[in-house]
């Protein structure tokens, strides 16, 4: 047999190789980049649910003075001071 003879494998030729190492390549950046997707989205529904919870906690602590209430310790509502309809609001 010739030293030099050329194997005629369709496994054997150097596109068919190559092509089979990007296109792997090409699935699993497919799979990588779809679970970085949906892990940033999950961070930025996170940033977003603090960001407001944190705005929301500024605006009842700086409209919290104006539910003071009179001399009498009923707010606008008629609710006293600290308490809404069904109890304290703690930790709500």
């Amino acid at each position: 047999m010739n030293a030099l003879a050329v194997s005629q494998s369709l496994i054997d030729q150097p596109g068919t190789v190559a092509f089979l190492v990007i296109f792997g390549m090409g699935v699993i950046l497919f799979f990588v980049f779809r679970s970085m997707a949906r892990h940033l989205r999950k961070i930025q529904m996170a940033a977003r649910a603090e960001e407001e919870a944190a705005a929301k906690a500024a605006a009842d602590e700086a409209g919290g003075s104006d539910e003071a209430g009179g001399a009498d310790g009923f707010g606008a509502t008629g609710v006293t001071n600290g308490a809404g309809a069904d109890g304290p609001s703690i930790g709500r």
